[in-house]
């Protein structure tokens, strides 16, 4: 069982709150701030209740040395500005120096500095684990986009903790991808999109069963479409899969699975200029770069008719005006029908698609995960939802 931070008895007790805080840092200023937002409320919840709030997050790759471009003295001033408290900043995240500061300083908040300054993070290391754990008397995890790493302040720090909980954000996370695996209103309509369909595999195969209808765009529509023997021109394909596409095209037909692919195409020529829309086939000479006005079509009435639609990787290369007309259209449908239709959006890039479209307010769920809302759908285990449960 794991329990809630509502669950957990914070009166008086120094928290340590381990957040996904890997955020794009641009000029020593945050970037986008969706991950440090989302988990303010859990942040605000603490800050009610508890003595101290210590804040704890990775940054980067900096392989276990300090590097100053991954420090996280931009997320201070972000998170200050936020909080509209004061936020006290650590120069390491363990040792003598963290100690004196929790016990010095009158700022209810602590951030620590960057985790993987120690290479005891990644590698899980038990001593480092204790002297995170010392830190604090409650252990909650909001941090479900890096729930899939099975890191100290993941996954080896919990134990050490008799009480230990999910924040907010994480528990919203698995209120709303849990149902997908286990008993997902129908119709359940799946849109994925992205590059390849080897990132994909695992959850198309765990999925397949379980939803009404596939629709794929982006580049691994252009494996599928190639499966089918459809001239693709230069477009983006995944040679070594274009069998397991067939399999995959296959088994949806035996499970009774409605699969669209793309029936038209906006496709470019080798400068990404001069889009024009392609019916089927296209040109050799041409990359398709967005899902045509008529599959976007066929795809926002598979959304209208949906109780319930994850959507992970956008359909088309949404960061280049024209090529993100296909994914804008599909976020707007989404919107227009909420709360009708139940709409869960995972992945980096597909929020960041949503959230180009304005439309992100209208949305049911925006998942804070990457690599681990993938993993959960692939039906994996995740160490840092392993550690929480008692």
């Amino acid at each position: 069982m794991i329990r809630k931070l509502t669950e957990l008895d914070l009166q008086d007790k120094t928290v340590f709150l381990r957040v996904d805080f890997n955020v794009p840092i641009k000029d020593g200023q945050v970037g986008e701030p969706h991950r440090i937002d989302s988990a303010l409320p859990t942040m605000q919840y603490i800050l009610a209740r508890a003595k101290k709030l210590i804040v704890a997050s990775h940054l980067g790759r900096p392989d276990g040395k300090v590097v100053e471009k991954y420090s996280l003295a931009p997320v201070q001033r972000h998170l200050q500005s936020a909080l509209k408290l004061p936020v006290a900043m650590a120069s390491d995240c363990v040792g003598p120096a963290v100690e004196d500061l929790l016990r010095a300083t009158s700022s209810k908040v602590v951030l620590l500095e960057n985790l993987r300054f120690h290479a005891e993070e990644e590698t899980n290391q038990e001593d480092f684990c204790r002297a995170l754990a010392s830190l604090a008397e409650v252990y909650v995890d909001d941090a479900f986009g890096a729930a899939h790493r099975a890191h100290a302040s993941i996954a080896g720090m919990a134990k050490f903790f008799a009480h230990k909980g999910a924040g907010l954000l994480l528990q919203k996370e698995l209120d709303y991808l849990g149902p997908l695996l286990a008993n997902p209103a129908r119709p359940f309509v799946t849109i994925l999109g992205g590059a390849k369909v080897s990132d994909k595999i695992g959850v198309i195969r765990n999925l397949l069963p379980k939803i009404s209808s596939l629709l794929i765009g982006g580049g691994m529509a252009y494996t599928f479409l190639k499966a089918k023997g459809i001239d693709i021109g230069k477009s983006l394909l995944e040679a070594d899969k274009v069998g397991l596409a067939g399999e995959i095209m296959a088994q949806a037909q035996q499970l009774g699975v409605k699969l669209l692919l793309p029936v038209d195409h906006i496709a470019a020529d080798s400068d990404k200029k001069n889009p024009r829309t392609f019916d089927d086939a296209i040109p050799a000479d041409r990359t398709g770069l967005d899902i045509g006005p008529k599959t976007a079509q066929l795809f926002a009435d598979e959304i209208k008719q949906a109780k319930l639609i994850l959507w992970n990787g956008p359909v088309g290369l949404f960061e280049v005006p024209p090529y993100d007309q296909g994914s804008r259209l599909l976020a707007q449908t989404l919107a227009d029908h909420h709360p009708a239709v139940t709409g869960i959006i995972a992945g980096g890039d597909t929020v960041a698609a949503v959230s180009a479209a304005g439309v992100s307010a209208h949305i049911a769920h925006l998942s804070t995960g990457g690599g681990a809302t993938l993993e959960f759908l692939e039906g994996k285990i995740l160490p840092g939802i392993k550690a929480l449960d008692d």
